[in-house]
């Protein structure tokens, strides 16, 4: 996925203009096709057989990611009986506010949002809490001050996620130049003092390092991280810059696929995209799975799945667990999907041209 920066909350009360918000808010309905889903017994609910969920997604437009985790949780819902409301707040953190208090009129049984900004949602947190209505948080949690207020926040792992690609390339790395020598290494991100940046770049190199603690003859120089914006014409200049000032570069981790055509052309005009580069990816984007399987001992060698359709998945099954207050569903208020590392060697495994990113395996 390619995250976006939080933006600042407006200087406008979160619950003002609830009227407006249902004539200005696209309103996506799923579900079991119940229609009076309202008159769904305590009994039926408990099953999800009935259960009104509310979904306040930040975003969809423009992002294969955000629509993916989207499909995934409408999907599960169906499956369950449940019936599900989307509103998208179209990265702003104003009108997300007003969705849920949308949501909340409408009388949903839970709602699971997508937070644009994790403190700029203060008040609608408090508003669904007077309310009696559970929240559960997917792919970006709320602010510190707030998790209390949150069943459940469901992500992957960024550092362990992470740590998987690092691994990978740093096996590939031995394999490829052996035991000793000197290995030029740079990362490429999102934003400066980006979390998800700083957490997907920190598991790369706790991967990275523990294949390479073994091998002490390996000196590893980390260059200055970069930043692409999550975009693939932002990634251009500054991985061009720093690969045309180290022609000795070995390694490239992106920290999103959505950035790869930019990295690439980057590479190919410093004359380094080739048998002298390996490169590893993160978010299990399905263009660089079909990278991998057409070309399997080119420079892009493993890329790390975040899975957004089983993200939205299970937010849906917390949802229905934290309608029936089971907190043991939820130990610790996070749960993570478990997510993998494609590679050449599994690339074909995991390839599916109808999908955007990868989902886990027994999903398919």
């Amino acid at each position: 996925m390619a995250p976006t920066a939080p933006q600042p909350p407006r200087r406008r009360s979160p619950l003002l203009a609830a009227a407006a918000a249902v004539a200005v808010t696209g309103l996506v309905l799923t579900g079991c096709g119940r229609g009076g889903t309202a008159t769904a017994s305590e009994e039926d609910k408990a099953t999800g057989e009935g259960l009104v969920i509310g979904w306040s997604q930040r975003g969809i437009s423009g992002s294969d990611w955000w629509k993916t985790l989207v499909a995934g949780g409408e999907d599960e819902a169906k499956q369950l009986g449940a019936s599900i409301e989307v509103l998208d707040a179209n990265r702003d953190t104003t009108q997300q506010n007003q969705d849920v208090q949308t949501l909340i009129s409408k009388g949903v049984d839970v709602v699971i949002i997508n937070p644009n900004d994790p403190l700029g949602l203060a008040g609608s947190v408090k508003a669904l809490a007077a309310a009696g209505i559970p929240v559960v948080t997917v792919n970006s949690s709320l602010d510190p001050s707030l998790v209390d207020q949150q069943f459940c926040y469901v992500a992957e792992d960024q550092v362990a996620t992470g740590a998987l690609a690092g691994k990978d390339i740093a096996q590939k790395a031995i394999t490829k130049w052996g035991t000793s020598g000197q290995i030029k290494l740079v990362g490429i991100g999102g934003y400066p003092g980006d979390v998800l940046s700083e957490l997907r770049y920190q598991g790369f190199m706790q991967g990275y390092n523990e294949v390479m603690g073994a091998n002490p003859g390996i000196t590893t120089t980390e260059l200055d991280f970069k930043y692409g914006n999550w975009l693939p014409d932002k990634a251009l200049a500054p991985m061009r810059d720093v690969a045309t000032a180290n022609p000795d570069l070995k390694i490239v981790y992106s920290e999103s696929d959505v950035m790869q055509a930019g990295v690439q052309q980057a590479l190919t005009q410093a004359g380094l995209w080739g048998d002298g580069i390996l490169e590893g990816s993160y978010d299990g984007g399905m263009e660089s799975v079909k990278q991998m399987v057409d070309d399997p001992t080119g420079p892009l060698q493993a890329t790390a799945s975040n899975q957004p359709w089983d993200q939205g998945a299970e937010a849906v099954r917390m949802a229905l667990q934290a309608y029936n207050k089971n907190a043991e569903a939820c130990p610790g208020g996070t749960k993570y999907v478990q997510t993998t590392v494609v590679t050449p060697e599994n690339a074909a495994q995991y390839y599916k041209p109808e999908d955007t990113y990868v989902r886990a395996q027994d999903d398919q």
